[in-house]
């Protein structure tokens, strides 16, 4: 089994593999030239998100935007990520349909042993991450690897999100945590 393989089938790979290296130094092309698009240049950006994701109907992300891979992005219509979006994507992200993202938001299916040792030797890990439609989540939320957000769930700024979301719900804090329900 290559490491790719292992990645994608969720088990501990090492991450600096030539084949997975490469396929990040794509992806870092391709958003090095988003990045660098002339703001007005919706025409241009579209092409290199189409190019770089997974699947992309209706997006509007705002430069800077960041990747490891990008094909395993998946985002639903109507999405909006406002500057600094950052989406490690080791394993498979899920966006749904009307989901806007702050500025600084970081989603990380990617993650390292506790172990020193082990972590030494280079392995890592993946989980994906899904969100559901009508997500806003505000500026500076991270969501750590193997989160599902439910529908309509707002996360407040500056959030860490570390347990799963339920639909129809606030939440905020470090660690996020559930603080009502959305009627």
């Amino acid at each position: 089994m290559t490491e790719k393989e292992k990645m994608l089938a969720g088990l501990d790979y090492l991450a600096f593999d030539s084949e997975l290296t490469q396929e990040r130094l794509k992806a870092k092309q391709l958003c090095h030239r988003f990045n660098q698009a002339a703001p007005d240049d919706k025409t241009m950006q579209a092409q290199i998100l189409n190019t770089l994701l997974g699947t992309v109907s209706e997006a509007w992300i705002e430069p800077l935007f960041f990747c490891d891979y990008g094909y395993n992005i998946h985002l639903g219509e109507n999405f909006y990520a406002n500057h600094h979006c950052t989406i490690l994507d080791g394993a498979k992200v899920s966006i749904g349909h009307n989901v806007l993202f702050g500025p600084n938001v970081t989603l990380s299916t990617a993650g390292h042993p506790l172990n020193a040792e082990v972590r030494n030797t280079g392995l890592e890990f993946c989980k994906l991450i899904t969100i559901g439609n009508n997500v806003w989540l505000g500026a500076n939320v991270t969501v750590n690897p193997g989160i599902t957000i439910g529908d309509n769930a707002v996360i407040g700024a500056g959030s860490v999100v570390t347990r799963d979301i339920p639909a129809n719900t606030v939440a905020v804090g470090t660690p996020c945590r559930v603080r009502n329900s959305i009627d």
